[in-house]
C-alpha cells in the first residue's frame, strides 16, 4: 500500500460488557499520498479496556478490527488500510475519555446486581427551624479517664463532650463557645465559666481544639443551638426557619430549598420525601414517621432537571440514566501490581491478647479487638488492608503478600463489618514466576453497595465497636456507620461536602478517639471528605484505610503505598497524558479535552492520525456506509466520492429527553448486523454532544473542590494504620 493519512474519527460504542470488552464503530478517512481527496469508509473495532478512575480515561488493549469497508477500494487495498491502523498506533495512545464511553453505552439496559442483606431501615431523624446540633453517640457512652485531671472524655463520639466527676456536671464544645447539662440529655445551658480543669488539659494534638476554645465565648444572639442526643444512629433535617417550598420545574414535587438536606414534598399536601446515603424515606410530615421509599418512588422524581439545585438526587432515583451510571462506575475495578518481595504488611495491635469471633454463617472467624482487617480461615490469617491481601500463620505475623484467597471469605454477609473485604480479589496472574501479583477492588470495599437499583452507601447494618480496657485507656476500635455521618459524597457528580457545624466539629462520626497503646496517645476524628478529582464511586477516599485525601494520592486507595513496591494498574493513564502529542503540551493534551482529540502517529505503513472527536460531525454506519449530519439537521452519507444530501429519510428529532444530558447511544450489545437506522444516527450524535460536554465538566470538577453542602451519600470511616494519626 503506498504511504497515506488515515483519519479515525471519534469512536462510537456499541457494548461494553462487564466494562472489560468493547465494541466500537468508526469512520475513517483515508488519503494516499499525493491525492486531492479521501476515500471514506467504516471499521468495528474490538478490543479489552482498562479504566483509570482518577484520569477518567479508557484504555484499548488486544486491538483489533473485526470488519471494515471501504467500498471504492479494492480489497486488497482496504486490507492493507486495516492492517496499517492495527500496528501505527502505540498502546499508551489507545484511549479514549470516560465520560465519552459513559455517554454512549445504553446504560438503560442495566441490570443491577444488588448486594444480599443491605438494609434500609429508617435512622432516627431529627427536625429543627432553629440552630440545632445532633450529638451522634456510637452505641452505649465510653468515657475516658485523663491522666492528672479531674475531667472524663467522651470517647465514642465526634464531638468534645466532658463530664466534670467532682460535679457531674457534662461540658459540650460548639466551636468557641461552650454548653453544660446535668445530663446527657440536658437540659443544655451556656456555660459561662468553664473548671480550672480544662486549662490542665495535655497540650498536645488530642486536645489543641480545645485549649484553642478557653476561656470560650457567649454565643451570639438567636445562635445558641439545640442539642439533640443518639446512641443510635441518626440524621437531621435542619431548615433555617420553617421550611420554604419551591416547585420542580416540570413536575409536581416541591423541594425545601432552606435547608442543606435532600427534602422533596410530593405535591403542596403530600408526602415528604428525605433522602440519605443514597436510600429514601418518606413520611406525613417532618416530624415522622419515616418509611422506607426508595422502591415506590413517584415517576415524577425521574423528571428533575439537570439543572435544578438538587439534581444530583437522581443518582439515588431507581431507572434514571444517573443510577445506572453510578451503578457502573462502582463495578469498575480498580488494580495494582504488588512486589511479593518487597512489599511489608502494616503493623498490627492487638488490645490485649487477640480475640477472634466467628461469622455467621460461615466458618470464618474475625478479628475484633484490632484495627485492621483480619480473618482466620483453618490454620491461615487473612489481612485486607488498602486492597492488599497478606497471609500468616499466626495472627500477629510475620506477613507476607497473599497469592490466593480462600473462597470462604467471599461468603461474608453485609450483616458483618467484615463484609467489604470481599470486593477485594486476586487478579489472575499471567506469570506466575515473576514477583508480582495483582489485585483489583471495587467500589463495594469503599462503602459503596449496590442496592434497590442504586449505588448507596453502607450496608445499612450496625456494626456495634469493639470496647476493651487493657490498661488506664479504653480500647475503641468503631466500624462505618451508614447514618449519622454528616461527611458525604455523589457517586455521580463526585461532589463531596461534611456538615461539620450540625453533627460535630470534626464532622461526621469518624475513628473518634482511639487509644494507641504503643504511643500513649489518642487518634481524634476526622471528616470524610475528598480532593479536587476522583469522580468515580467513593474512589477519592477509603472511609477503612484512612487515607484522609489531603493530596491526590488519597484518591485511590493504592495511591499511598510507595511506587518501588507497587505499581499502580492505571499507570498507562499517566503515560497517555505525557506522550500525547495533541497540543505539544506535556500533560495538557488530553487534558483538555480528556481523551477526545487526535493523536498522531508516523509508522512504516504512513503517518496515522486518531482524531477529530470533539463535536464530530462525520459517523460510521453499521451498514458499512459513512455518514454526516448537516446543518439543516438531515443525514447525507457518502457516496461516489462525494456527500450525498437526501440520501437517508430526515430523522425525527430524539425528544425523548428534555437535556441534552440524558441522550445515550442505545446501540444494542454487541451488534453485528449491517443494517443503519437514523434514530441509531441521532443516537450517536447526541451521545457525542454529550461526551463532549460531559469532558469538559469532567476536567472542571478535577480542578475545582465542592462547594455545596449536605448531601445525598453520607460516610463514616475506620481508620487504619496505628494511632496517633489526626
Amino acid at each position: 500500500m503506498k504511504t497515506g493519512t488515515a483519519v479515525i474519527h471519534q469512536p462510537q460504542i456499541a457494548s461494553w460488557d462487564d466494562q472489560k470488552k468493547m465494541v466500537a464503530w468508526s469512520a475513517v478517512a483515508y488519503t494516499p499520498q499525493g491525492a486531492s481527496s479521501a476515500t471514506m469508509g467504516t471499521i468495528r473495532i474490538e478490543a479489552k479496556t482498562k479504566v483509570s478512575m482518577q484520569e477518567r480515561l479508557v484504555s484499548f488493549k488486544d486491538f483489533k478490527i473485526t470488519d471494515s469497508s471501504f467500498s471504492t477500494m479494492k480489497p486488497e487495498e482496504a486490507k492493507a488500510i486495516v492492517s496499517a491502523i492495527e500496528g501505527s498506533i502505540p498502546d499508551d495512545e489507545r484511549v479514549i475519555a470516560l465520560d465519552r464511553v459513559m455517554a454512549s453505552i445504553d446504560v438503560s439496559a442495566i441490570k443491577p446486581r444488588n448486594t444480599p442483606g443491605v438494609k434500609a431501615d429508617p435512622p432516627k431523624i431529627f427536625t429543627s427551624s432553629t440552630p440545632a446540633i445532633l450529638v451522634n453517640i456510637d452505641g452505649d457512652v465510653v468515657w475516658s479517664p485523663i491522666k492528672d485531671n479531674e475531667l472524663k472524655y467522651l470517647v465514642n463520639t465526634n464531638w468534645d463532650l466532658f463530664e466534670h466527676t467532682a460535679y457531674k456536671t457534662y461540658y459540650l464544645r460548639v466551636e468557641q463557645s461552650w454548653l453544660k447539662a446535668p445530663a446527657l440529655e440536658g437540659p443544655w445551658t451556656p456555660a459561662t465559666d468553664l473548671p480550672a480543669a480544662f486549662k490542665q488539659l495535655p497540650a498536645n494534638d488530642n486536645w489543641a481544639d480545645v485549649l484553642k476554645s478557653l476561656p470560650g465565648k457567649p454565643f451570639a444572639a438567636g445562635q445558641r443551638p439545640k442539642v439533640f442526643v443518639s446512641t443510635a444512629p441518626a440524621e437531621m433535617i435542619l431548615t433555617a426557619g420553617a421550611p420554604v417550598y419551591q416547585g420542580v420545574k416540570g413536575t409536581k414535587l416541591q423541594w425545601v430549598s432552606n435547608t442543606d438536606s435532600d427534602v422533596f414534598r410530593n405535591g403542596k399536601d403530600g408526602d415528604f420525601y428525605y433522602v440519605i446515603t443514597g436510600r429514601w424515606f418518606k413520611a406525613p410530615s417532618l416530624d415522622g414517621p419515616w418509611t422506607f421509599a426508595t422502591l415506590a418512588l413517584p415517576e415524577d422524581f425521574k423528571d428533575i432537571p439537570l439543572e435544578h439545585p438538587r439534581s444530583r438526587v437522581l443518582a439515588a432515583v431507581p431507572g434514571t440514566d444517573e443510577a445506572n451510571e453510578a451503578i457502573v462506575l462502582a463495578s469498575i475495578p480498580e488494580t495494582a501490581r504488588v512486589s511479593k518481595k518487597e512489599l511489608k504488611a502494616p503493623d498490627v495491635a492487638y488490645q490485649g491478647e487477640p480475640q477472634y469471633q466467628v461469622i455467621d454463617p460461615t466458618k470464618v472467624s474475625r478479628a475484633v479487638n484490632t484495627d485492621k482487617d483480619i480473618l482466620k480461615v483453618g490454620d491461615l490469617y487473612y489481612m485486607c488492608f488498602q486492597a492488599v491481601w497478606f497471609v500468616s500463620t499466626t495472627p500477629n505475623g510475620p506477613w507476607q503478600v497473599a497469592t490466593s484467597i480462600p473462597k470462604e471469605i467471599y461468603e461474608i454477609p453485609a450483616s458483618s463489618p467484615a463484609h467489604h473485604v470481599t470486593y477485594v480479589t486476586v487478579e489472575a496472574d499471567d506469570d506466575d514466576t515473576d514477583e508480582w501479583v495483582t489485585f483489583a477492588y471495587v467500589a463495594g470495599y469503599t462503602g459503596m453497595m449496590v442496592a434497590y437499583g442504586c449505588v448507596v452507601w453502607g450496608s445499612g447494618w450496625y456494626y456495634p465497636p469493639y470496647i476493651g480496657w487493657g490498661g488506664y485507656y479504653p480500647g475503641y476500635y468503631p466500624y462505618p456507620r451508614t447514618y449519622g455521618m454528616g461527611a458525604w459524597y455523589n457517586p455521580w457528580t463526585g461532589a463531596y461536602g461534611r456538615a461539620a457545624g450540625v453533627y460535630g466539629p470534626y464532622g461526621g462520626l469518624t475513628a473518634a478517639a482511639r487509644y494507641n497503646p504503643r504511643t500513649g496517645t489518642y487518634s481524634r476524628g476526622a471528616a470524610a471528605y475528598g480532593p479536587y478529582g476522583g469522580r468515580a464511586a467513593a474512589q477519592a477516599y477509603n472511609p477503612r484505610t484512612g487515607t484522609y485525601a489531603s493530596t491526590r494520592q488519597g484518591s485511590n486507595v493504592y495511591g499511598n503505598w510507595g511506587s518501588s513496591y507497587v505499581q499502580r494498574g492505571d499507570d498507562w493513564a499517566r503515560t497517555a497524558h505525557t506522550q500525547n502529542r495533541i497540543t505539544g503540551n506535556t500533560n495538557a493534551g488530553i487534558q483538555t479535552s480528556r481523551g477526545g482529540a487526535a493523536i498522531s502517529h508516523t509508522g512504516d505503513a504512513g503517518r496515522t492520525t486518531v482524531g477529530r472527536t470533539g463535536g464530530g460531525d462525520v459517523y460510521a454506519g453499521h451498514d458499512g456506509n459513512v455518514y454526516r449530519k448537516g446543518s439543516d439537521g438531515s443525514w447525507q452519507k457518502w457516496d461516489n466520492g462525494g456527500w450525498q444530501s437526501g440520501s437517508g429519510e430526515r430523522p425525527t428529532p430524539n425528544t425523548g429527553a428534555s437535556q441534552t444530558d440524558r441522550a445515550r447511544s442505545g446501540a444494542s450489545a454487541g451488534t453485528t448486523d449491517r443494517s443503519t437506522s437514523t434514530s441509531q444516527l441521532e443516537r450517536d450524535s447526541a451521545a457525542r454532544s454529550t461526551g463532549t460536554s460531559r469532558t469538559t465538566r469532567s476536567s472542571t470538577y478535577q480542578k475545582s473542590p465542592s462547594v455545596s453542602r449536605g448531601g445525598t451519600y453520607g460516610g463514616g470511616m475506620r481508620a487504619g494504620g496505628g494511632g496517633g494519626r489526626r
